[in-house]
């Protein structure tokens, strides 16, 4: 069978051929597919393509675009017949979407720039011939850490057979088995695509586990384990890369995650885990099969197994026992067998070394406001009321921090509590055993949401003390999430505070004098719009590593960054090579969430690839402190103003009576509760009515993206561009984008949002007597952000420079504008006061569908 190919002439052309062209040749296979009652579905679906686009051409609204088309089909009558064809139109789309992402990671390594591709292992080879630049990342390494934290927020819309149906599409179109190809398209199109009910979080857990047995625990390793053989690394404890976990642990406005949700995740993980040393462990027995080595392999078989397959194992730390047990093998192999197989032996040494019994370490997260009352109504108890001052909640913050007592009881009843409150404290009792069975990597970090006060995390620290918790042996980090504008303005002083407090001083000494700091993007957009929350992210991380180094505390921060741009997300290894030396940059700590996960990590080629360039933007930081990207005074004030009035753009947006009624009416933001894929709410306050502050983050972006016009990421850079070009500070500004990596990135991320929005599928909202001008108004704002945009960055067209991911873009917004027109159709017809209660619901389901595929057709828009 001959191969499809491309000459590497351009990425244009690279594209074109690889995964246009491909994803063309098997669509066509894929519609004539009858998968469907309803006959030639696919056959139809060409023709409804062609309509939609004609119909946005001719400036048609959804409603007479669906209306036209059904008109034209003969012996298509009746409207129940009308809405089944469109749902069969909402499962074949779905479909396609998983398709392009085979064909596209199936492309990967052809269509991912050479640069980036290569970045890190350019890097080693010069180091190979440079000594000094040798040492250097040497040094580099030893100090660095890459910590992946896969998230608890709607991580994957796929379930399960799906994702292992795309796995092997992927390989099928690399090797253009089209037989195979074939088959799995017939088995895609009889797979279903969502749940019937909601998952719970353990469910999360296991779906968000496929990643970890699947993926990362090869590709984990292998990355790990290149770089400590080239570089000759005896790192000890310490582990460069390390995979974190929150299905289980964020109980931050879920009420579905207790204590007994949280155990159940850690030995689930453990088992998962075992499970992976097991595989490896049968393929080691196959090869290793000498005289010497039966002892251990016998002693290593019955741990492995029991660990894996007993229902209840008993647990325990075992992971030097398993590497001592394994190293006695490899000297086995070394002294008397050649060394034959040692390599196979290595590997499996590395991962225990990497993944002990845990697989990756559970992160606890809970809200500042929840932990304020644990602590009040501890108070309230006979084994702490005279521990502390009866009136310390009334006292002032330094008042707080100055007596709060610190010390240690042992309280283990608490049955008149809050159901949250004895959630906080049993989980606390939970993570010491958590720490004895599977070793104290397993859980060490406790994560304060919504952080204000120093003393947030001085009270925590005593909740831990409360229930029997020994200072000297507190083995916690206690991280606090700094998410809002004002709460990043005064995160300097905090910790400031915090540092100079003596107990948690010498808690830090213990602890190597490292600190955790949490910086959230998303709430921070939400709360002043994307270049407020990209400037406030960046002072407030140079003003916490000032406060940081005064005080001689090793800093790290972790960032909460989602999918999509206006949530943190973009090119993340960009962003982490374009900090200056005014920030602390020893490790790179990120969430990752969304359909990033399938896109980064969802192949072996892209997850080592993406693994592979985080580490390079970390080391190429650290190796020479970025002067290039440091911003001047002169830089950052024109920066600062930038935000400031892109600020007050988008807090006039905000305040618009409009804004919520806006996202209420037109969005599909309601719907968002009723879809399986997630057990977190929508909002925090579930029975309350809807205020911005408790509208989540993901919700608030994810409904912006399903209008197509991606607000939370652009509005207020087209008024802050206008605004600098009125001050006569337009060459500087562009200076600052040529000179500064940190603001290209920042623009170039913007402009990835424009470019996955359409405002002409909401044209029709223009007319609209309710939302007409604050329509236009966003309309306005996007007109003026790309044209300014451009003239920025001397383009002609939104991510000029970006060719291979421009047309994925155009691609997948082709492939569901469909999707999109069908469920601005239903908000329509849903909204008709013509229509009955059961018809109603129809519409809504219809909503609801379309969904899915939108979501998952942008990649990184959750």
């Amino acid at each position: 069978m001959s191969k499809l190919s491309a000459q590497p002439n351009s990425k244009e052309t690279i594209f074109k051929n690889e995964v246009t062209t491909k994803f063309d040749l098997y669509n066509s296979l894929f519609l004539t597919l009858p998968f469907y009652s309803v006959k030639n579905t696919g056959l139809a679906l060409p023709y409804f393509f062609k309509h939609c686009e004609e119909g946005i051409e001719q400036h048609l609204n959804p409603e007479e675009i669906i209306s036209s088309f059904f008109s034209k089909q003969k012996g298509l009558t009746d409207q129940q017949e009308h809405i089944d064809l469109l749902f069969r139109f909402i499962q074949y789309i779905e479909r396609q979407v998983v398709l392009f992402d085979a064909v596209e990671d199936a492309a990967f390594s052809k269509i991912t720039g050479q640069e980036e591709a290569r970045s890190l292992n350019n890097l080693m080879n010069k180091a190979l011939e440079d000594e000094t630049l040798y040492k250097q990342i040497q040094d580099a390494l030893r100090k660095f850490k890459l910590r992946l934290v896969l998230t608890a927020h709607p991580t994957q819309f796929y379930p399960g057979p799906v994702l292992g149906i795309t796995t092997d599409l992927t390989e099928a179109i690399k090797e253009n088995d089209v037989t195979t190809i074939n088959l799995l398209l017939q088995q895609l199109g009889k797979t279903p695509f969502f749940k019937k009910k909601k998952p719970t979080p353990v469910d999360e857990a296991i779906s968000l586990n496929w990643y970890l047995e699947n993926i990362l625990y090869q590709t984990a390793s292998k990355v790990h384990n290149n770089l400590e053989e080239v570089f000759k690394l005896d790192l000890g404890n310490h582990n460069l890369i390390e995979l974190g976990f929150w299905p289980g642990g964020d109980r931050d406005g879920n009420p579905f995650v207790t204590a007994e949700t949280t155990q159940q995740v850690s030995a689930f993980l453990r088992k998962a885990l075992f499970r992976c040393y097991f595989r490896d462990f049968k393929n080691m027995k196959r090869r290793v099969t000498f005289n010497g080595v039966e002892k251990f392999m016998d002693i290593l078989e019955r741990m492995i197994y029991t660990n894996a397959f007993d229902s209840h194992p008993e647990e325990k730390n075992i992971k030097e026992e398993l590497l001592t047990n394994l190293r006695n093998i490899k000297r086995v192999l070394a002294d008397y067998h050649d060394g034959l197989f040692t390599d196979i032996v290595d590997d499996m040494i590395w991962k225990v070394r990497l993944f002990g019994c845990y697989f990756a370490s559970l992160d606890i997260r809970q809200d500042s406001r929840v932990l304020r009352n644990v602590f009040e109504e501890c108070m309230d108890t006979t084994e702490i009321q005279f521990l502390i001052a009866k009136d310390y909640l009334n006292f002032s913050e330094k008042e707080k921090i100055d007596f709060i007592p610190l010390k240690q009881t042992d309280l283990k009843a608490y049955p008149k509590f809050s159901d949250l409150s004895k959630d906080t404290l049993d989980v606390i009792h939970l993570i010491k055993s958590m720490q004895e069975k599977n070793g104290k990597r397993a859980c060490h970090r406790f994560i304060i949401s919504n952080c204000q006060k120093a003393s947030d995390i001085l009270q925590l620290m005593q909740l831990f003390l409360w229930c029997g918790w020994d200072l000297e042996d507190l083995d916690i980090d206690f991280v606090p999430l700094f998410e809002t504008i004002d709460d990043l303005k005064e995160a300097d002083e905090i910790m400031r505070s915090l540092y100079q407090h003596p107990i948690y001083q010498k808690h830090l000494e213990r602890r190597k004098n490292r600190q955790v700091i949490m910086l959230g993007f998303s709430d921070s957009t939400k709360d002043g719009g994307y270049l407020m929350a990209n400037w406030s992210i960046y002072d407030a991380k140079s003003t916490l590593t000032s406060v940081a180094r005064e005080n001689g505390v090793d800093l790290a921060f972790f960032d909460g960054r989602g999918g999509p741009p206006a949530r943190g997300g973009g090119k993340t290894h960009k962003f982490y090579a374009s900090f200056g030396k005014d920030v602390a940059n020893k490790q790179i700590q990120v969430t990752v969430q969304g359909q990033t996960i399938s896109s980064h990590f969802g192949t072996f080629e892209s997850s080592t690839s993406n693994l592979e360039q985080l580490i390079h933007a970390g080391i190429s930081s650290a190796l020479d402190k970025q002067d290039r990207d440091t911003m001047d005074t002169e830089e950052k004030a024109l920066f600062s103003q930038m935000a400031n009035v892109s600020y007050e753009a988008f807090i006039k947006l905000r305040n618009h009576p409009l804004f919520l009624k806006f996202l209420e009416v037109q969005s599909p933001l309601k719907m968002l509760s009723k879809i399986n894929i997630s057990s977190r709410p929508v909002k925090r306050n579930t029975d309350s009515e809807l205020k911005l502050e408790d509208l989540r983050a993901i919700s608030f972006v994810t409904s912006w993206g399903q209008l197509k016009q991606n607000i939370p990421g652009f509005y207020g850079v087209g008024t802050a561009l206008k605004a600098i070009k009125a001050d006569h500070k337009w060459i500087e500004a562009k200076e600052l984008y040529k000179n500064s990596g940190f603001f290209k990135t920042v623009i170039d991320n913007c402009m990835m949002s424009m470019k996955k929005a359409d405002f002409r599928l909401t044209a029709y909202l223009a007319e609209d007597e309710t939302f007409g001008d604050f329509w236009k108004m966003l309309k306005a704002e996007y007109d003026l952000t790309e044209q300014l945009v451009l003239d920025l960055t001397n383009t002609s067209v939104l991510m000029e420079r970006y060719p291979s991911e421009q047309q994925s873009i155009s691609v997948r917004e082709k492939i569901t504008l469909p999707l999109v027109i069908i469920q601005r159709y239903a908000i329509i017809k849903s909204l008709s006061p013509k229509i009955n209660e059961e018809e109603k619901a129809i519409y809504q389901k219809l909503i609801l569908r379309t969904l899915y595929g939108i979501v998952n057709a942008a990649r990184n828009s959750a």
